[in-house]
């Protein structure tokens, strides 16, 4: 097949062509050669420095020198002379395995990801049709019009060789000159790019002048083969190197050594392994680690790195473009015939034009293309961009392979081989000297080499701060006790950079503040500088291990992406976040049943952790740039329009934290404590380091203590601490519904309950649709929407923690009342209908502990604008202590009494009084001597069809009512405020403790026990080990409670009985008002409080009076609880968290 012999990409070499006596020649005088190559490149780059010339040229014009010295004269040069003829005769193909992948390597490494992206389709057309079209007009101008008879096939591989562009000077250039990023990018990306296609163009006419020839299948088989095959090599290079980074821990040597070594690999394996192109996998391989294992390298390993391979890369071009300058000159002193035709030279200027000529009909073919993709390009930056195509190393070491070739090759004659030399060397030359060395002149001319109006006036600015700075730094150490005072006019006769500055600063932002194109240049330039600010910021938390490699990656590709906005719109780099914190759209897929609950539920905290490291780092990062900012600018309309913008930017992320915080607080946790565990580590490093520093520590001391260090931060990074959802058993005993239920009826629901993870958005049950079971919401926020039912009072229709969603439904046989909606990512338990209506009649006390469970859902449906504030505990608290369930039988009459709510859970009744009417379950009863009905009726609150009032009742069927005391939830403060019954306003809040500071609040002394109100009917007071009271116990205090020991601590006071004729009356529990521990939610809204231990004999009984002196003993010794035996504290409301106190 013509496609495998193409694979033959560079003729063979006989060894003993231009062979080298070693009895005269030491091959040790190469290493000579570049010793000498190093110090001419150090002298031009410093002698040069802020020249016009760039220190390439310089370069080339001294190899030129050199070798014309060594070939033009008798005047030898001895032993340098000796290494230059060793490098002169040097192989092609080693010249470019030895120069070519560290160059590749670290041009393709230093570009921005992002500008890669955007410009990818510009690069790509410069470097596919761009080179085609460049090979096409050079081959047929050396057909057409010079007089060697050449063949096409010929041609176009001159066209082709001459093809590679190489702009190191002017890419160099540009960046000195503080150019566009996307100019930076086009040029150097192209001539990445268009060295790979110049090769293979290369190889192809090399083999159809070696007398094979192709179809145009072989052809396209071939370029298909060779740019896809090294696309798949330099990524699966790049992916095994990159996972090998991952497994090596602050060892900036084995980092860098892996980069060098991986592109020298990669190239040999894709040039001579695989025969595919070796310059496209490096360079594939370059921008797969620029993309992914840029932020790999931290701290003084980014910065080594950098400096490695800007220093790898000055060396490799030093020793080219001098080697390139003595190749010339041996080629052209050399060959005979050549110095003396005139001809020669005259038709190498006109080559020159040619190259010129195609290089404008290239640019000026595609510019409507490049001016449409990526940034696009204007006319100024087009000019730049045809005044950069400068030819290199590549171009001359494909010329020597052809003239090597030649003197054994019958298809190419030895003259054709010389003049290739002659016309490549001679263009390299000529687009060296007068290109790169007058570029910036054109950048002048075209006003590209300036800086903008806002830039100048901010470095005026600068300038007087840093004079500020300079007078400050002078008061601090111009004066010290050992040497006295210092004289500041010479100080400031030294800083010549200040010398002119006088006078007071003129803002930056206060000039022209009427003319609206500066304002907005000035809006574009601080925008600029804020997200910078950002970006760095980014930086030192990937330092300091405050968020991930991974997340380091996604945050700083946003700031890339809002940077290409700040001139249309304002702040917008949380829009390139939006995607990476909300779930996407096939994460729905993961809730059917094909795929373990197990598994979704991994997949779903992830990808929180995920969410909390953005939207944390995000907040922070603006808050450090905005701090900045301000700092260094002060107050200006300009600057606070942008602050304004980075506020407005944070609010939707601080909206995640939020109900991350509400409903999975775990997360936030786990999060928080890898943050504070890497931070005391690296701080335990610098201290150590410190010590050794200032003397106080010997070098060996500090390396062990500095190892030891090292290798708790090695663990730490290598198992981090994980959040462990605690076991389905668990969560379901914390859950107050099941964990209050005894154990012979919650232990076969416990069989049947199924873990569900559910995520935004996602209805449970719809409204009117017949119930299939019972929701237990363990984490999240459920929200409820109803056409039937008004909520458009409701400001928070939502259930929480402990809810018991579709309980009523169930018990009644009723549609479901309304529509069940997920707001958050929810972990719920679901009991199917069937499952739950067995256990229905097992026990008296569970009925009635399930309808009194229904009514507190149904009381935040119901009446919204009185319940809805008021938490789960809370709710279950008022039912425990103050409300009253009875069951009536026909004829009776139920009165229901002056501020207090009756909910009818089932029957009917008819309402007598005001109005008669027939009411049916479910239903909200006032009495007509209630002021708060009235109250509502006069707002329009009291519209819905499920609110009634009479002076009483009549039962026209078996009917269950429960009645809340709203009389005692007035007067009770704590139950209208976010504490609700927990902290008592007679009780201090107590002293943090020293040990856990943050992690969570213990209750505080059990407030004094409410007298017992006078009701006119007699009541059985609810047992204390009621399930209702256990359910709310385990709502208050999680899964520690002891209801053995802790049900003492709340006694009922009995009063004589009250029934009716057909169930006994469940009486209210009037203890007192319970403590409850702090969730993780609010604790993060205040400061946060301290996790202390809380023995269960010490809790007091409510009926005893604690003295101040004694509740102070008791918190102190609490405090210094800290040295007693292994303690495991669990909080299951509304978070699930063990700590661990290790012995």
């Amino acid at each position: 097949m013509a496609g495998v012999e193409l694979l033959d990409i560079f003729p063979h070499r006989d060894l003993e062509e231009g062979a080298i006596s070693s009895s005269d020649w030491n091959p040790t005088d190469a290493v000579l050669f570049v010793g000498l190559s190093l110090v001419l490149g150090i002298a031009c780059r410093h002698l040069l420095r802020g020249t016009r010339v760039p220190y390439t040229v310089a370069l080339l014009v001294l190899g030129i020198v050199l070798g014309s010295i060594e070939y033009g004269t008798h005047h030898r040069l001895g032993k340098i002379g000796d290494g230059i003829r060793l490098w002169a005769k040097i192989d092609p193909d080693l010249l470019l395995a030895v120069f070519l992948p560290a160059l590749l390597f670290e041009s393709s490494f230093s570009m921005e990801v992002h500008q890669i992206k955007r410009c990818l389709a510009q690069m790509i057309l410069l470097a596919g049709p761009g080179v085609l079209i460049s090979t096409f007009l050079l081959g047929s101008a050396f057909k057409l019009t010079f007089p060697y008879n050449w063949s096409w096939k010929t041609s176009l591989l001159l066209g082709g060789l001459l093809s590679a562009t190489d702009p190191v000077a002017v890419v160099a250039l540009l960046k000195e000159l503080g150019a566009s990023k996307k100019l930076n990018t086009i040029i150097e990306g192209e001539s990445l790019m268009n060295d790979g296609t110049a090769i293979v163009v290369y190889q192809l006419f090399y083999q159809m002048v070696l007398g094979k020839s192709f179809n145009w299948g072989a052809i396209i088989k071939y370029l298909t083969q060779v740019s896809l095959g090294a696309l798949g090599i330099g990524l699966a290079f790049g992916i095994a190197s990159v996972l090998w980074l991952g497994f090596i821990f602050n060892d900036t040597v084995i980092e860098i050594a892996l980069t060098l070594a991986v592109s020298y690999i990669a190239y040999f394996t894709a040039q001579e392994g695989a025969d595919v192109s070796g310059v496209l996998t490096v360079m594939t391989l370059g921008m797969f680690y620029a993309a992914v294992a840029r932020t790999a390298f931290k701290g003084d390993g980014q910065q080594s790195l950098h400096h490695f391979w800007e220093m790898v890369a000055y060396i490799a071009n030093t020793l080219i473009f001098i080697l390139s300058g003595v190749v010339i000159a041996e080629g052209v002193l050399g060959s005979e015939g050549i110095l003396d035709n005139g001809a020669s030279w005259g038709y190498l200027i006109l080559l020159y034009v040619f190259v010129q000529a195609s290089r404008f009909i290239v640019v000026g073919v595609l510019y409507p293309f490049l001016r449409y993709f990526g940034y696009g390009l204007d006319w100024k930056e087009a000019t730049i961009l045809i005044w950069s195509g400068l030819r290199g190393a590549v171009a001359l070491s494909l010329s020597l392979s052809v003239k090597r070739s030649s003197d054994q090759s019958l298809y190419i004659s030895s003259e054709t081989g010389t003049l290739f030399v002659f016309f490549t060397g001679g263009i390299v030359f000529l687009t060296l000297i007068v290109n790169g060395s007058t570029t910036q002149f054109i950048l002048h001319l075209l006003n590209m080499d300036k800086l903008s109006m806002a830039k100048k006036r901010i470095l005026d600015y600068t300038k007087y701060e840093m004079l500020n700075k300079a007078l400050g730094a002078f008061g601090d150490l111009g004066d010290d006790e050992e040497l006295g005072p210092a004289d500041w006019a010479t100080v400031k006769r030294h800083i010549t950079s200040l010398s002119h500055v006088e006078g007071e600063p003129l803002h930056p932002h206060n000039a022209f503040e009427s003319d609206q194109n500066v304002r907005f240049m000035n809006l574009r330039d601080i925008r600029l500088r804020l997200l910078n600010g950002v970006q760095a910021a980014y930086w030192g938390m990937l330092d300091e291990g405050r968020i991930t490699q991974s997340t380091a990656n996604i945050l700083m590709q946003s700031v890339d992406e809002a940077l290409d906005q700040v001139a249309y719109e304002p702040l917008c780099d949380w829009k390139g976040l939006k995607s990476n914190v909300h779930f996407p759209n096939y994460y729905k897929f993961f809730q059917t049943s094909v795929f373990p609950q197990k598994l979704v539920t991994y997949f779903t905290v992830e990808r929180l952790e995920s969410g909390c490291y953005i939207c944390a780092a995000f907040l922070r990062a603006h808050r450090i740039a905005r701090q900045q900012l301000h700092e260094f600018i002060g107050d200006s309309d300009i600057a606070s329009t942008v602050i304004n913008e980075s506020e407005a930017e944070g609010e939707e992320a601080r909206n995640f934290l939020e109900d991350v915080r509400e409903t999975f607080p775990q997360v936030l946790r786990v999060v928080k404590t890898r943050q504070v565990t890497y931070s005391v580590l690296n701080h335990l490093i610098e201290y150590v380091q410190n010590l050794e520093k200032v003397g106080l520590l010997e070098e060996k001391e500090m390396l062990h203590l500095h190892d030891a260090v090292q290798t708790d931060l090695k663990r730490l990074l290598r198992n981090p601490p994980l959040l462990k959802i605690p076991k389905m058993r668990n969560l379901i005993s914390a859950h107050p519904f099941l964990g209050a239920l005894p154990p012979l009826v919650r232990e076969p629901l416990e069989v049947s309950t199924k873990e569900v993870m559910k995520l935004r958005g996602v209805t449970l049950y719809k409204e009117g649709s017949k119930p299939s079971g019972v929701w237990l919401i363990s984490n999240g926020v459920v929200k409820w929407i109803s056409k039937s039912m008004r909520n458009k009072f409701s400001l928070h229709p939502t259930f929480t923690h402990g809810s018991t969603l579709g309980l009523y439904e169930l018990l009644t046989g009723k549609p479901c009342l309304c529509d069940m909606i997920t707001d958050s990512v929810v972990l719920s338990f679901f009991i199917e209908h069937d499952k739950f209506l067995s256990i229905l009649r097992s026990d008296p006390s569970v009925e009635d502990f399930l309808w009194q469970e229904s009514s507190i859902v149904l009381a935040k449906l119901l009446l919204p604008q009185v319940f809805e504030k008021m938490e789960m505990r809370d709710l279950r608290v008022l039912v425990v202590e103050r409300s009253v369930m009875t069951t009536h039988i026909a004829g009776e009459t139920i009165e229901i009494p002056p501020h207090s709510i009756g909910l009818l859970l089932e029957g009917f009744i008819k309402s007598h009084g005001i109005q008669e009417e027939l009411i049916a379950s479910p239903a909200v009863l006032f009495s007509h001597r209630n002021p708060s009905f009235h109250n509502m009726e006069n707002s329009g609150m009291s519209g819905s069809s499920f609110s009634h009032q009479g002076s009483y009742y009549e039962v026209e069927t078996r009917s269950r009512v429960i009645v809340f005391d709203m009389a005692a939830l007035q007067s009770d403060e704590n139950l209208n405020r976010s504490s609700s019954f927990i902290h008592s306003l007679d009780h201090p809040q107590r002293s943090l403790s020293r040990d856990h500071s943050g992690l969570m609040s213990w209750p505080e002394m059990l407030s004094k026990p409410r007298p017992p109100q006078k009701q006119k009917s007699e009541r059985t007071e609810r047992p204390a080990h009621s399930l209702s009271a256990k359910a709310m116990q385990l709502s208050i205090y999680g899964s520690m409670v002891d209801f053995r020991q802790r049900t003492k601590s709340f006694p009922g006071n009995v009063t004589e009985p009250s029934h009716s004729r057909s169930n006994p009356v469940i009486g209210s529990h009037k203890g007192v008002s319970l403590p409850y521990v702090k969730s993780e939610g609010a604790a993060t809204l205040k400061k946060r409080l301290d996790a202390r231990k809380l023995p269960i004999s010490n809790v007091r009984p409510p009926q005893e009076k604690a003295l101040p002196n004694e509740r102070n003993v008791r918190d102190d010794s609490s405090e210094e609880s800290g040295g007693e035996d292994d303690v495991i504290v669990r909080i299951d409301s509304p978070s699930v968290l063990s700590f661990h106190q290790v012995p």
